[in-house]
Parts: C-alpha cells; structure tokens; sequence
C-alpha cells in the first residue's frame, strides 16, 4: 500500500551527558519528523507494528527513554522523573536538529509529551496521546508521603554497594514481563524483550535500570495540570483505550480528575476518541488505532505545512 512504511529501519544513538540515548528511527530523511515515546517500564520497541501502519510521508524516531531498553542508565544518585525525561526530549531534539515536529507518545510517553508540548509550545504541531491522559495530577494530600516514599527508595539503593540483577532464561523473563502486563500479546512480549533484555553469563537481565520502579517524587495537582494543559499549542488526538488505562482507575476521586483533563482537551477543540483494546492497544492491535493516528496526522500535519 502506498500510505503504508516501507522503508527500511535504522539505528539512533544521541548523545546526553551520562551516556547516550538510543532509538530507531523510519521514514524518508525529509520525511515530517515525529518524536515517539513509549511507557514506564517499555521501550521503543513498542511502536514496532504500529509505526508501519502510519503515513509514509513522516519521518519517525523512536527513542529509548533514560534507563530503559539500549539507552544509558541516569548517574547514580539521580532521580527519573516527568521534568528530567522532558528535558530529554529537548536534548533529542536538538541532537536530531529539529525545531518543529510532532509527538506520539503511550502512557508515561504521552505525559511526557503533553508537558514538553506546554512548555516549548513553539516546537511542537500536533500530539498524540496512547492511552494517556498528558497528565498524572495527584491529590496534594498524598504530595508529602509520596515524595518522602520515592527519596527513601532512592536512598536505601544508595546504600547497596551493587544492586545484583536477577538473571532470567528467556522464558523465565518473557513470563515475568506477561505476568506484569497480562493483556500482552505473545508477539508483544517478543518485540519489548528484543530491547528489553541483555545477554548474560547464564541467561538475561533486563536491560532497565531498577530504580525506575522507584516513586516518581515530582508530581502535579490538578490545577497545575489544567495550567499547562491550557498553554499547548498543538493539535491534540487524546485515544483512550475501553479497557485501558482509565479503566483501572474507578474510584470517584481519580475519574473526577480524569474527567476534569478530558473535558479540558474538548474545550479547547482537541479530539478524544475511545478504541477497543487494552493499555497496549497500539502494539497488540495496532490495525485498530493506526487510521485513527494517520488521519490526525494527515489533517493536522501532513495537509497544513509544506515541505521546505
């Protein structure tokens, strides 16, 4: 098919300075660059089947967060949160010499994404949010107790002389990952343990850095989501999956503050559709959400700017 990828998939590593950063990227040169980021405890392995499916006419790089799938562990000492991945995406950005582009991004991703969209809403011209809502506001009543619960991890780790990873035999890690992510489809399991996993003496040992299971201490309210909620700039395709992310969430409090963004998003024009699937729909069923994406795209990007 014409408006299907077909090119070839390569190789990214951008340098930061701890390490690097490493993705893979598709499309034509000069394609529209689109930025993908993928969710907590993924990698860009998580776009594998979807990307494909998208218009031809983008250029699409998927990048390995901080700590997870090739890209280099933070210094020790350092914490991963929202505000440190966006300053990332920068860092990317800027390596790629983009000053325009869009963004895909699952999950944590789509945070990460609505809060770069606010605050460099000049580089940014249209936002995709897989299962994501853009912001993860907390109730200011649970502030102090998570921020001291993400530090005292982080500080008991510092403690250990060498933090030993567990090693796996293959089966035994793909078991562990389904076991975490039970709607994963067994092909889905094969793609995120392709970046997931690193050979060792005796079996594997995922490639993540464990302290990105610690609490994340940089939280938002509500009030400072709908903020920065207010200053994007870019077209914004929020696609909710029926039995994803929202879905786990039924508590009066917590669909009172997913509402609240929803709605924030329809009041400034911005599209919010419902798909069948799972938290993982993009990667299990991809056929489901890649018309939906690739018309935004084609409407809100392709159609409006002409190639320079």
């Amino acid at each position: 098919m014409s408006s299907t990828m077909t090119q070839a998939v390569s190789e990214l590593s951008v340098p930061v300075p701890w390490g690097e950063v490493r993705g893979k990227v598709w499309g034509p040169d000069h394609g529209r660059p689109v930025l993908c980021l993928h969710g907590w405890a993924d990698n860009c392995g998580t776009f594998n089947t979807l990307i494909p499916l998208l218009p031809k006419e983008c250029r699409y790089v998927a990048v390995d967060a901080a700590g997870h799938g090739f890209s280099s562990h933070r210094p020790p000492g350092v914490f991963y949160s929202f505000p440190a991945y966006v300053a990332d995406v920068r860092r990317i950005v800027d390596g790629l010499q983009w000053t325009k582009f869009s963004i895909i991004g699952h999950s944590m991703g789509g945070n990460i994404a609505a809060m770069f969209s606010a605050l460099y809403p000049e580089m940014v011209d249209a936002v995709v949010l897989l299962d994501s809502f853009g912001f993860l506001p907390i109730d200011p009543t649970e502030t102090s107790k998570v921020m001291r619960q993400g530090m005292d991890e982080m500080l008991q780790y510092d403690k250990k002389t060498e933090e030993k990873k567990r090693v796996y035999t293959y089966e035994k890690a793909a078991e562990r990952l389904l076991a975490a992510n039970p709607t994963l489809s067994e092909q889905s399991v094969r793609l995120l343990l392709e970046r997931g996993l690193v050979q060792v003496e005796g079996g594997f040992v995922f490639s993540r850095d464990l302290r990105v299971n610690f609490k994340n201490i940089v939280r938002i309210s509500l009030e400072q989501s709908l903020e920065m909620q207010s200053r994007i700039k870019a077209s914004v395709l929020v696609v909710l999956a029926d039995k994803g992310f929202g879905a786990k969430f039924p508590e009066t409090n917590r669909q009172k503050l997913t509402s609240t963004l929803l709605q924030g998003y329809r009041d400034r024009n911005h599209t919010v559709v419902t798909a069948p699937g799972d938290h993982h729909v993009h990667l299990n069923d991809p056929e489901v959400v890649a018309p939906i994406v690739s018309d935004f795209l084609r409407t809100k990007v392709i159609s409006q700017q002409p190639l320079t």
